[in-house]
């Protein structure tokens, strides 16, 4: 079973389309996961009024958070699936297909499932694919150039999940990958969009955040010359790649 984690705060101009791309897959091995951050708009009542649509597979909760990974980290701690998979307000599951192929590659062997992720804008429209080119076999030495899969692009087996570190604001989830990543037996690719990824832009202030949170994790996963080295080369291709 999949557990599937929808993060939201004052997201009822979003979690609708998110919740009806959960409700429209065909398989059905699922239960599905809603952490609030106690919204003080209509969130939970888009929760409450969709809630009977999900045959008892919606489980949620509504209460003060200590900021985005805290609440990741609640929503981890309550899923009873074999793996989990965030897919946050604003963001949609791809096809009505799709879960049904993640299931069908998540052997008892795999620990990751993975695919593409498509960038969409605030009305739902395709602006481009992932920044970084998702490798088809997924390793450790990838993410040094960042996170290549996408972080709604990977579905995760829930015993080699460790709790985000929320010492990061920004970047907890590059970290959470690169940990799964290691630990994990054997990782599957599916060819495809698995995800449409919801981006509103980055302000400067927060790019440099995150660059610099970037920066300490790979510094602590890969070392201090691997990630130098990797730094240069991001610079020199900086100029060339695509911003969201």
């Amino acid at each position: 079973m999949i557990s599937i984690i929808t993060i939201t705060y004052n997201a009822e101009r979003w979690l609708e389309r998110t919740m009806r791309s959960v409700l429209a897959q065909t398989c059905k091995d699922y239960e599905y996961l809603i952490v609030d951050g106690g919204s003080k708009d209509g969130t939970v009542d888009i929760v409450k009024r969709l809630e009977p649509e999900f045959d008892g597979r919606l489980r949620w909760k509504s209460e003060p958070d200590n900021g985005l990974y805290d609440a990741m980290n609640k929503g981890l701690a309550r899923a009873q699936g074999d793996f989990v998979w965030y897919v946050n307000a604003g963001d949609e599951i791809y096809g009505s297909e799709t879960l049904a192929h993640i299931v069908a590659a998540a052997k008892d062997d795999t620990d990751i499932v993975y695919g593409k992720a498509c960038i969409v804008n605030a009305e739902g429209v395709k602006v481009s694919e992932h920044h970084k080119v998702t490798p088809p076999n997924l390793q450790r030495k990838h993410l040094l150039n960042g996170l290549v899969v996408s972080h709604q692009a990977i579905v995760v087996r829930k015993s080699i999940s460790k709790p985000y570190d929320t010492h990061y604001s920004i970047t907890a989830d590059y970290n959470w990958v690169i940990e799964a990543v290691s630990a994990s037996r054997k990782n599957a690719y599916l060819d495809e969009y698995v995800c449409n990824f919801l981006t509103e832009g980055v302000s400067a202030k927060r790019r440099k955040q995150a660059w610099k949170e970037r920066f300490l994790i790979m510094r602590k996963q890969f070392g201090l010359c691997a990630t130098l080295w990797a730094h240069f080369l991001i610079v020199l291709k900086y100029p060339f790649s695509i911003k969201y």
